[in-house]
């Protein structure tokens, strides 16, 4: 079992972010098998770089109470690093074409679904939905617009990028120039600001939600 959600963002969390469970791939290429049991672990790798894992267990043996049981380490923001458990409920259908097609049981939604997401710093897997995950490609989404203006901003004026980052202000800049940008900088943190919150209190609720679930 592996740990990782190390280190802060800089922007609201996407798909890409996090980890995903793809229960498809696990059948297709054989680290889950349908009608048997087993076990096994899952990588995740950037750049050739493995930066993630997890253990699973599975049992497909009998449609009506299939599952797969994640186990992985997390650590609660300004916590000690836990072991969680997460058994995830496995459903079947039979397509037209015949055969069998396995789906997973989001947690939070209870909705069918193909994949479950992890994002930086959460303890359970959940549904794109639950998470009101974006992918990359669309990130610029109403709530990501503010950080983007952050970023842009912050790359204007030669600064590190990232949320909380603050501004510096250029060698040759004018004091009155770099004022106006300052407080206009202060405008788009709060409305960032925001939105961070609202993702920290869902994380904080999850992570309580985690936290009585263990043994």
């Amino acid at each position: 079992m592996g740990g990782w959600n190390s280190g802060r963002r800089s922007g609201y969390p996407t798909v890409e972010d996090g980890l995903t469970i793809d229960l498809a791939l696990m059948l297709r290429r054989g680290w889950i098998s349908d009608g048997a049991c087993g076990s096994g672990n899952l990588h995740w790798s950037r750049r050739g770089q493995r930066f993630a894992s997890i253990g699973h267990r599975y049992d497909l043996s009998d449609p009506e109470s299939a599952s797969l049981t994640l186990s992985f380490t997390w650590t609660p923001s300004g916590g000690k690093p836990q072991q969680v458990e997460q058994r995830i409920a496995l459903v079947s259908t039979v397509p037209n074409y015949g055969g069998r097609r396995w789906w997973m049981l989001c947690p939070f939604t209870d909705r069918r679904v193909a994949k479950l997401h992890l994002p930086p710093g959460a303890g359970k897997f959940a549904c794109r939905t639950a998470w009101r995950l974006p992918y990359q490609s669309q990130r610029v989404a109403h709530r990501d617009r503010p950080f983007e203006k952050l970023f842009r901003l912050q790359r204007k004026l030669g600064c590190y990028e990232g949320f909380e980052a603050g501004l510096q202000r250029p060698k040759g800049m004018w004091r009155r120039t770099y004022e106006r940008h300052w407080e206009r900088y202060l405008q788009i943190e709060e409305v960032c600001a925001v939105e961070m919150g609202a993702v920290l209190s869902r994380l904080k609720r999850l992570e309580k939600e985690t936290l009585r679930e263990q043994p």
